[in-house]
């Protein structure tokens, strides 16, 4: 379905005036005439002799005022933007001032088939003829031109309206004819109290409604990174494509004011894996086709081209799914953010224990590992009330739009409780079996041997979710939000919250580990991509006698998501540990091991596998290296209307030359997205791009730019300006 239509309605009113019948066809000017039966003197105007009858002349929306006081002046769009439950006002004038006895009515029209039933068709009346449930007033009568004020309903469709105005005649309704100039967008309120997206407080509202820029933590928890993005919510054509993704999800009209289906309905949308989506997923390495997800700036560039081919944007990973997403939610007025969780496990079952099984020299059998953990994983939290959960479950909610497993048919997840998952209530609607794994699920490591029989060796309750953060309000660092998903590990609420979710999903209670006098850990500090890798690795012997273990270092390079992808180690030694104590191994990896194998992944696991007496034990450790970085400068007077520059570069540091390099920048009320190609960057050669741009909105405003090619990814950089508007 579709908001623009020129055949928008059939039907008749049930509100308005009765005994006049309404025809199809709104975009043309049209006179409706009474039917035969007796219409009613309450009913009839009565037009003084002499006296023309009263007609439409013009309608201002009066976008100044309202985009200010909705707090919508950011969005670049040449129609009024409003918010839902508050007042807006427009003008209408008349050919003549009106007299006693002249009737007129707006009416707000959203759909291909609007009524009244459905709230699709909303009119509005001004005096004791009753209307619809949108209240109006006049506000101010100068001569013949009349000031509106018109106030949705906290709970009515969310999307683009056709707006008319009717003059009640002896004959019947006189509408103006279609105008799109008059076209009013309407969304969700996170300022008003009684919508089921407000916010409590102001500064919130700030950051998880009107920022269009964020900050997302990747990389692994010992070694995390941070990557700029621009969600560009107010740029021109985002809010049409916002639109354009509710019809193309053919979702009811009359449902788009309730936030849950929304929300549910957008993280199916966002991924394209099955109902023709934004964004195809990819994480194969091979981005032939398409752009690669580390290359993207922001959400605008991927939302202007789906709206404008009407086919899916090649390609995207968690951070990408989970950048469109936020765009959508806030540009709809929905109160949104994204979260990286680390260590981040993929329950494929629902069982939320992770089964990882390993061969007897400690590397990972993917063929019978059905689970896994992701060293990172992005998803989002929407803010709203939850009247469909007991009380207290509202607040943040889970949507994931990454297409990981399917929730009723199709891949997507949520809206999950945040406070569901903290206490285990695995109950509810939607996916919290799922979330609450991702953040709590026990990890159960198992040896499979050559005669494909398991033998289980250790149980981890620590593993997963290691720190869930999001970027803090007002500011460029970032809040370690795990206290809101789960309480400390091995408190009397931890395990109960564990206990009830093994209940709701087995029945069972959660697995103790098994008891081991040999274990393995590794260590290693953070390093820079090109340099050499620094490990350690610690047995430890809590038995009364030494123990001698034979065994083996592996390094992989692997996907973000833990899918191997080169090997570039295997190496077998042997360790006497004493009894009691812990013997440390230290291990060199010279850089062009693991650079033999570069390209487009920046994570290196190495496991350790051991055997000593019959008991097997294994480690791993993902190290991701931290890529080079781009210099973002931004000169020029920083004020509204005034011509600055930007210049991006970056120096080659590695010891070979890149190839077919591409450059993006984009920021959000500053420039449009850019991209440059290089054929080559030699070592040490330093590339440098200078743009113009005027800026068209103040405050603090951000320009992201990104470097990619097939042997380097996830170079990134932005710079941050303060616009005034003197």
């Amino acid at each position: 379905m579709s908001d623009q239509t020129s055949n928008p309605y059939e039907g008749r009113f049930t509100k308005p005036v009765p005994s006049i019948n309404l025809l199809t066809n709104y975009d043309d000017f049209t006179v409706f005439e009474h039917s035969h039966r007796d219409v009613g003197s309450d009913f009839t105007p009565r037009t003084r002799p002499g006296e023309s009858p009263l007609s439409v002349q013009s309608v201002d929306m009066c976008l100044q005022i309202n985009k200010s006081n909705h707090i919508t002046s950011a969005y670049n769009n040449q129609n009024l933007v409003v918010r839902r439950g508050l007042e807006f006002i427009m003008k209408v004038t008349f050919n003549r001032p009106l007299t006693q006895g002249d009737d007129f009515q707006v009416e707000f029209l959203i759909g291909s088939d609007p009524s009244p039933i459905t709230d699709t068709l909303l009119v509005v009346t001004f005096g004791s003829r009753p209307g619809g449930p949108w209240s109006g007033r006049i506000v101010e009568t100068l001569g013949q031109t009349l000031t509106l004020g018109i106030t949705p309903t906290p709970n009515a469709i969310v999307g683009k309206f056709r707006v008319y105005v009717a003059t009640v005649q002896p004959g019947g309704l006189q509408r103006t004819q279609r105008n799109q100039t008059t076209d009013l967008y309407l969304l969700f309120n996170a300022w008003n109290k009684d919508d089921a997206v407000f916010y409590p407080d102001e500064v919130g509202r700030k950051e998880y409604v009107l920022n269009d820029h964020g900050l997302i933590r990747q990389g692994s928890f010992d070694s995390m990174t941070e990557r700029s993005w621009d969600y560009g919510q107010f740029e021109r054509g985002i809010l049409d494509a916002c639109i354009y993704i509710l019809d193309a999800s053919k979702m009811p009209i009359a449902d788009r004011g309730d936030i849950i289906k929304m929300v549910r309905m957008g993280s199916a949308m966002i991924n394209a894996q099955d109902d023709n989506g934004v964004v195809v997923g990819n994480w194969s390495g091979n981005f032939s086709g398409g752009k690669a997800p580390a290359s993207w700036t922001g959400s605008t560039a991927i939302l202007l081209q789906y709206a404008s081919t009407q086919t899916p944007v090649c390609y995207g990973q968690c951070w990408v799914f989970a950048g469109v997403f936020n765009t959508f939610m806030r540009c709809l007025g929905i109160p949104a953010r994204v979260i990286t969780n680390f260590n981040s496990a993929h329950d494929n079952n629902g069982s939320i224990v992770t089964n990882l099984v390993f061969y007897p020299d400690g590397s990972l059998s993917t063929a019978d590992s059905k689970d896994s953990i992701w060293n990172f994983h992005c998803w989002n939290e929407a803010y709203m009330t939850r009247a469909d959960l007991p009380p207290g479950l509202g607040g943040w909610q889970v949507v994931d739009s990454t297409p990981q497993e399917t929730s009723g048919g199709y891949y997507r997840c949520g809206p999950a409780s945040v406070a569901a998952i903290k206490q285990g209530l695995l109950c509810h609607p939607f996916d919290l079996n799922f979330c609450f794994a991702e953040v709590n699920s026990v990890v159960i490591s198992w040896t499979i041997n050559r005669y494909k029989t398991l033998t289980e060796t250790s149980v981890d309750k620590n593993m997963v979710g290691k720190g869930l953060f999001t970027k803090a309000m007002g500011n460029t660092t970032f809040d370690n939000i795990m206290s809101t998903y789960k309480y400390p590990k091995g408190s009397p609420q931890d395990l109960a919250a564990m206990a009830l979710a093994q209940e709701y999903v087995s029945g069972k209670k959660p697995p103790a580990p098994p008891t081991a006098l040999l274990s393995i850990s590794i260590s290693a500090n953070p390093v820079q991509l090109g340099q050499d890798v620094n490990l350690v690795v610690n047995f430890t012997n809590q038995s009364e006698v030494p123990t001698t273990v034979k065994a083996v270092l592996s390094g992989i390079v692997i996907f973000y998501t833990g899918v191997p992808a080169a090997p570039f180690k295997n190496e077998d030694f042997t360790v006497t540990v004493p009894a009691k104590q812990t013997q440390s191994v230290p291990f060199k990896i010279a850089a062009q091991q693991y650079m033999a194998n570069r390209g487009s992944l920046l994570n290196l696991s190495f496991t350790v596998g051991g055997q000593s007496d019959g008991q097997t034990v294994n480690a791993t450790k993902v190290v991701s290296l931290q890529p080079p970085k781009l210099t973002v400068m931004v000169t020029g007077q920083p004020q509204l209307q005034n011509q600055m520059f930007v210049t991006v570069s970056f120096t080659n540091p590695l010891n070979f030359t890149l190839q077919n390099v591409t450059v993006s920048m984009s920021g959000s009320g500053l420039i449009d997205p850019k991209t440059r190609s290089y054929s080559v960057i030699a070592p040490l050669t330093t590339i440098t791009w200078k743009e113009s741009f005027v800026p068209r909105l103040d405050g603090l405003r951000n320009i992201t730019a990104t470097l990619d090619c097939s042997s380097l990814r996830g170079v990134t950089g932005f710079a941050a300006v303060n616009i005034t508007n003197a």
